[in-house]
């Protein structure tokens, strides 16, 4: 077959692939930063943490509970997101309207009291989760080797994504949402109740990066670091997006994770920064992000 630039196919694509998969990842948990700061006003530092909590609660199911992958993609967003909704009630209701640095502190120490409690019960190793039996094995596509659970991966966050893209711009449910965010006055006035949607809305936040811990449980091992060294590229990848931009979040998501496995190929040296450095020319361009809009 054909090589590009002396890359045999076999590399290109292999690496196309884990750049798509690491999008995947990031497209989704930036999506969820985005609905929580668009929506709530609030940068959630703790959204690692809490795509790590998905992550164990679906080990959790499993080894404690012999409930497998399938239903944890549905249990553990509903668990994260009940403490979501308990850490929204409790701590960030009282930040609203204060500046955005008392919400990143707070979501700060709490991403590290929960990486800290997982730390001291699971230790620091990383903890197996198995593949589901429907999705073992893989596809010969000829120029490529796909495992049925990457490609898995790669259309169930596109189809997250899009769905909750549909949800808060076509829809009823979310011009109450965007109208609670601009003027939550006038919005209770008739008659929704907007401190119950912002509540759920955060929940929903959550539920996004707990959804996107229990796909990286087979691939990744469980460990409660797992969070923390991706939060770091997510909230890059918001940035250049647009803070609060929902399809900045998907279309930087997945197109960043794509220049990352390029570079993995063409010049492996730069793949660990080439994000940070595209958000540094952004930031130059156009600091409100690709996506978003200025004030």
């Amino acid at each position: 077959m054909f090589e590009l630039l002396g890359i045999p196919p076999q590399a290109l694509f292999g690496q196309l692939l884990l750049g798509l998969i690491n999008g995947s990842f990031y497209a989704i948990l930036s999506l969820g930063l985005a609905v929580i700061f668009g929506l709530l006003n609030i940068i959630n530092f703790t959204h690692g943490a809490q795509y790590m909590m998905g992550a164990f609660i679906a080990w959790m199911l499993l080894n404690w509970a012999g409930i497998g992958y399938w239903p944890a993609l549905v249990l553990a967003p509903v668990v994260a997101g009940v403490t979501g909704v308990i850490i929204e009630r409790v701590f960030l209701k009282r930040l609203y309207h204060l500046d955005h640095l008392y919400g990143l502190l707070l979501t700060f120490g709490l991403a590290l009291i929960i990486q800290g409690l997982f730390r001291n019960y699971f230790g620091s190793s990383g903890l197996p989760y198995q593949i589901p039996a429907e999705l073992r094995g893989g596809q010969n596509l000829g120029f490529m080797f796909l495992p049925n659970y990457r490609g898995w991966v790669v259309v169930a966050s596109l189809v997250v994504c899009l769905a909750t893209w549909f949800i808060i711009e076509k829809t009823k449910l979310g011009a109450y949402l965007r109208a609670a965010t601009e003027n939550p006055t006038l919005t209770q006035a008739f008659g929704i109740n907007v401190p119950l949607l912002i509540t759920l809305t955060y929940g929903f936040g959550v539920g996004l990066a707990a959804f996107a811990g229990v796909l990286a449980a087979p691939i990744y091992s469980v460990n409660p670091n797992m969070g923390a060294d991706l939060i770091i590229v997510v909230f890059a990848v918001v940035v250049i997006g647009g803070m609060g931009s929902i399809m900045g979040a998907i279309v930087t998501g997945f197109g960043l994770g794509l220049i990352e496995g390029l570079t993995k190929v063409f010049y492996p040296e730069a793949s660990a920064t080439v994000i940070f450095i595209i958000m540094a020319i952004v930031l130059l361009v156009k600091p409100a992000g690709l996506f978003g809009r200025t004030a």
